[in-house]
Formats: C-alpha cells, sequence, structure tokens
C-alpha cells in the first residue's frame, strides 16, 4: 500500500512509498541493473554505462483504494487474462512493462550509443515533490517519456486549476438543520462516497427525499440513525479519476443535490451550501453552471470535479479540481471562480497551473509514433489529456503508454485492472523505442 502517509525518519512521504521503492530497486538488481536510491525520494535503474540520452519517467505511489473492490485492492489478483490490484496501471504495472523492455534491449546484445535511466519516483499523485528532489542533484536527459498515461503518444496536457475554498459562519439553532458533511478522500479523484448528518427530519420523510434523489442522479443513498434524533445520509456514487469526471458519479454533488431538496432552516453555512450546489450542479463536469465552460480545437474542453468538502454550522472546506485547455487564462478562469465563490461569502486560495505541450512534429515525438504503429500495426497519432500525467513539468517530455487506447482500466477507482497481452505488448514498444533512440 504505498499510499502517501506523514513522514518517518528515511521515508518522506511514509512507510509505503518507501517500501516499493526499495522493491522495485531489489527487482532490478536482481536481474543486473545498476541501481540507486535517492533518499527514498526515487530510484533510478540503468541500462548500461553510456551517455545518458533516455530517461522513462514512473512512479510507484498510488492513490488510496476507496470502496467498491472485487478483489484485495493490495493484492495482485490474475483472473480472465486481467490483472487486478491498485498500482495495476497507474503506474507498478508500467514500471515492470519498462523494466522488462531493458531487460529485453540488453539480452539482445545489440550494440547502444547511449543510455536509458528508469526513473522510480514516490510521490506523483500527491505533488512532485519526489522529482523536485532528484533533478535538483540529477541532470535530465535529452529525451523523457513516462508511461503514465496511454497509447500512442500524449504530446498536450491540459492545466490545472485547483483552488481550495473557505469560509466561516454564525452558526444557527434552528431546525432542521445540517450538523455535518464530508466527501471525497483526494483532489484527483471523483467522489465515490459523502456523507451528512442532519438533524429535525423525520427519517421517513429522509427515505422520501432520497428516493426522489435516487431517480434524479443516479447516486444510491443510505439513512442511519445517529445519535438523539440525528440521521446520518450517506451517498454511494462512482469513482474516476478527476481529468474524466464524466465517467464517474460523484457521490458528492449528489449529496449536495439531495440536501437542497429538503426543507433545511436558513443559515449562512445553508445559503453557502446552496450557493456551491448552484455552482457545481450533480452531472456538470463542464464548468457551464460555473460560468468557465471552454473549448480549444488541440485541448478539448475544459473539466470540473467538485472533489473535496467539509462541513460543520461554523464553517467548511473545500476544493474543486479543474482541467483547463490551452486557451484557459487568469481572466476567464480563475478570476470568474473567485467572483462567484467569494459572492457566497468564501475565501479563494490556490494558482492556475500552466499546460504541458510537446509539438507533434518533434522527431522525438514521431519516432515513439513511429514504434507504436511497428508493433501494434495500428496509425499513431497524438493525443489530449485532462492534465497531470508524470512528465507534464518535464519540457519536451511525452506521455507514452501503458493502456492501449480504449481500456478501461479502472485507474483511481475500484478494481483496477491491466490485461496482460497488453501489458506485454507494451513491453515490446518500449524496447523499440529504445533500440530508436538509444542504437
Amino acid at each position: 500500500k504505498s499510499v502517501k502517509e506523514a513522514p518517518q525518519p528515511g521515508k518522506p512521504y511514509g512507510p509505503g512509498p518507501a517500501a516499493a521503492l526499495s522493491e522495485g530497486l531489489k527487482l532490478a538488481e536482481e536481474l543486473g541493473f545498476s541501481i540507486r536510491n535517492y533518499d527514498n525520494q526515487a530510484g533510478t535503474v540503468l541500462l548500461n554505462d553510456r551517455p545518458l540520452k533516455l530517461d522513462i519517467l514512473a512512479h510507484l505511489d498510488v492513490v488510496g483504494e476507496g470502496t467498491g473492490w472485487n478483489t484485495p485492492p493490495y493484492q495482485a489478483v490474475l483472473k480472465d487474462g486481467m490483472l487486478f490490484g491498485r498500482g495495476t496501471d497507474d503506474d507498478k504495472g508500467p514500471v515492470v512493462a519498462s523494466l522488462y523492455a531493458m531487460l529485453a534491449v540488453r539480452e539482445t546484445g545489440i550494440p547502444l550509443r547511449y543510455n536509458t535511466r528508469l526513473i522510480l519516483g514516490t510521490n506523483e499523485e500527491s505533488g512532485f515533490a519526489d522529482l523536485e528532489y532528484f533533478f535538483a542533484r540529477e541532470p535530465h536527459a535529452e529525451y523523457t517519456f513516462s508511461p503514465d498515461g496511454s497509447f500512442p503518444v500524449i504530446n498536450i496536457e491540459k492545466g490545472m486549476y485547483r483552488p481550495a475554498f473557505t469560509g466561516k459562519f454564525r452558526t444557527s439553532p434552528e431546525l432542521p438543520r445540517i450538523c455535518a458533511l464530508n466527501g471525497g478522500y483526494r483532489i484527483n479523484v471523483v467522489p465515490p462516497e459523502a456523507w451528512a448528518v442532519v438533524e429535525g427530519i423525520s427519517k421517513k420523510e429522509a427515505e422520501a427525499a432520497c428516493k426522489a434523489a435516487e431517480q434524479e442522479t443516479g447516486a444510491a443513498f443510505a439513512v442511519s440513525d445517529e445519535d438523539g434524533d440525528r440521521l446520518r445520509i450517506t451517498a454511494h456514487g462512482t469513482g474516476a479519476h478527476a481529468s474524466r469526471p464524466q465517467e464517474g458519479n460523484n457521490a458528492l454533488t449528489a449529496l449536495l443535490h439531495l440536501l437542497c431538496t429538503m426543507p433545511m432552516s436558513e443559515s449562512q453555512g445553508m445559503c453557502a451550501l446552496r450557493g456551491l450546489h448552484d455552482l457545481f450542479p450533480h452531472g456538470d463536469s463542464a464548468g457551464k453552471a460555473a460560468g468557465i465552460a471552454m473549448e480549444e480545437p488541440k485541448s478539448g474542453k475544459l473539466t470540473l470535479a467538485l472533489s473535496l468538502l467539509h462541513y460543520e454550522p461554523s464553517g467548511l472546506t473545500g476544493r474543486f479540481d479543474s482541467r483547463t485547455p490551452l486557451c484557459a487564462t487568469e481572466e476567464n478562469c480563475a478570476a470568474v471562480m473567485t467572483e462567484r465563490l467569494s459572492a457566497l461569502g468564501l475565501s479563494v486560495s490556490g494558482q492556475m497551473e500552466r499546460p504541458h505541450h510537446t509539438p507533434e512534429d518533434s522527431p522525438f515525438v514521431q519516432t515513439l509514433l513511429r514504434c507504436y504503429e511497428a508493433c501494434t500495426g495500428d496509425k499513431g497519432k497524438c493525443l489530449a489529456l485532462g492534465g497531470g500525467t508524470y512528465v507534464h513539468d518535464v519540457e519536451g517530455g511525452v506521455a507514452f503508454g501503458g493502456s492501449m487506447p480504449g481500456f478501461q482500466s479502472n485507474l483511481h477507482s475500484a478494481n483496477e485492472h491491466i490485461s496482460i497481452r497488453d501489458f506485454m505488448l507494451s513491453a515490446k514498444i518500449y524496447a523499440r523505442a529504445i533500440l530508436a533512440l538509444c542504437q
């Protein structure tokens, strides 16, 4: 379970990522490669001792398991040609495919002029601090690809706008009211579950409202008794990566939808929740209601997911995850959201992050496309992504695999998995790419 936790001595992101790095380097060393551990921030595996030409940038940390698994999330389970487990696609599986590719290249005996370096990171899911540490000590290679996306080649990654918003309110004892609300567990994951505790509403009334909301949102709701006359309402949706919010069913926005149909007493806090419901209505993953919907031909549409919210009568904190196309600016995106959230009495903090774009006609990109075509027989093309692969801040880098086009791996959701056939094919593509760039 290589999920980021509180740091420990010598383990900057907790014991899990450090253990995964140790195991990854051990596998590489057993195969005869030269390895190095950079203070449990990152590790490297070198193909040979020639001048460095290519970096393969991958990570061993993962997001939390969430709920809804049919297999143990941290145990690899092989079933019907698929390998299930957290990290099989993002990014532990691609790490092993890259390692197999390096081994295959070495065993061919084909002379190489240049070296390939596999970089194993441990903080991709929580901020890229590992790369900052590593590249402060080591130079970049001339070329970099990351198996942290999908084939053929992802050369455009959207920017991000993921601000935090907070508010403080005068508490009101008037009933009915919301005593607490909590939804989401990570900024880049569409919440699969959210819950609220309400007071002053009968169980029968709550269950009737839930039944109606289920029809309107597609989420499932459960009502249970809390202390006194309070009720806990839990919303169950479907998780998804925040760059593709349309693939999930946001339990948090479904819960807000439900609560705003119930006869709550008016208060500052309730007004803020109603305002958030208006800005982030259930099913709106394009930012239309918020006034920031936009589209650009190469990078596509803006996407938006309300992914974190914690509320109590005295205040709230929350964050949304927006992936912004090449046309997004401070004026047409950040300023609009700041104005609308401020109108609800909320303070906003956080900067826009720039998009990433490597030209399609670069020799590096064209070489990778030819390698993909040679191994698959399919036409290679460049793709735009909703931002956030491991290569996002590496100038001239691209994401290259490891998923095949159209394959749904459930990354960041329950039952993440890969196809063994695709896994072996990706290793062949990486081996060909190493030869093409380093021979």
